[in-house]
């Protein structure tokens, strides 16, 4: 990461975007400290978490959780969805058995799973079902920020619309902030306020979600653009406006590229005979 820098207030949604191994997941991991970095701060409140020993870290934990990409991956197969979703509140000084129990049946219910799905194991569920398990795991600690790594992008289209309608439920009822990280600007787009577009572990471009996807300033937003929204792509009848602005994006792309090659011309021409490059 190099001067990656971002806010995100109470209640609010930011997204980040960016292509494969362009450093999202490694600014999810950091924030929920599941991986330290080397230099630079995360503030929560005010306080510096990125360097805090476990010991100092433990009881912020519960502000900040995560939901994972992989759904089924990050939860134990041999615990039942009533197990996982209690664990983080035994974690958390529920000592009484039975009051987890019911307090999971209660998040297994918001997350809109039915009260039969209590004693099934990871296995015997979808995968859009196993990521709402995920989800009530993740506010069983009473989050006041969730960090979505990918976390649609496993499941197919009609489930991921689901899993995000449950996101902004919740976002409406309990006030919860969103860090949601996605190569997908479709999903980003639907539940963002506020996007950071990255490219090699720096921003390239940030803004209004509106903004920065409908009219992107940099080359990069705009190809990333271009790519979710290629015509050739679709089925059927291709809507005449998005058309016309990618194709307005393509110009706008080449003129890009023809204005760097021609700022890069006089110094090529100005190198004497038999220099090294």
């Amino acid at each position: 990461m190099d001067g990656v820098s971002f806010a995100v207030p109470p209640g609010g949604a930011l997204g980040i975007v960016g292509e494969s191994g362009c450093g999202k997941s490694t600014i999810a991991r950091s924030i929920v400290r599941l991986l330290r970095p080397t230099r630079g701060r995360i503030l929560l409140d005010g306080t510096d978490i990125a360097g805090l020993p476990e010991r100092r870290l433990r009881p912020l934990r519960k502000r900040v959780q995560m939901v994972f990409q992989d759904p089924y991956g990050s939860l134990d197969p041999h615990l039942t969805a009533e197990e996982i979703v209690a664990e983080p509140l035994r974690l958390n000084g529920v000592r009484s058995g039975a009051e987890r129990a019911r307090r999971a049946a209660a998040l297994i219910d918001q997350v809109g799973l039915p009260a039969g799905a209590l004693q099934r194991r990871p296995a015997e569920f979808s995968g859009g079902q196993r990521q709402r398990i995920g989800i009530a795991r993740a506010l069983a600690s009473g989050p006041e920020l969730l960090v979505c790594d990918e976390a649609t992008s496993a499941l197919d289209v009609s489930v991921q619309a689901r899993v995000l309608q449950l996101l902004r439920e919740l976002q409406a009822e309990q006030g919860l902030a969103y860090i949601v990280i996605s190569h997908n600007l479709g999903v980003v787009r639907e539940i963002s306020s506020e996007v950071v577009v990255m490219r090699a572990g720096r921003i390239v471009e940030s803004g209004p979600t509106d903004t920065v996807l409908s009219a992107p300033a940099d080359p990069y937003t705009r190809a990333l653009r271009r790519a979710a929204l290629d015509p050739t792509t679709m089925r059927g009848r291709k809507p005449r406006a998005l058309v016309s602005a990618i194709a307005a994006d393509q110009e706008s792309v080449a003129a890009d590229r023809e204005s760097v090659a021609t700022a890069q011309e006089p110094i090529a021409a100005s190198q004497e005979p038999g220099a090294t490059q």
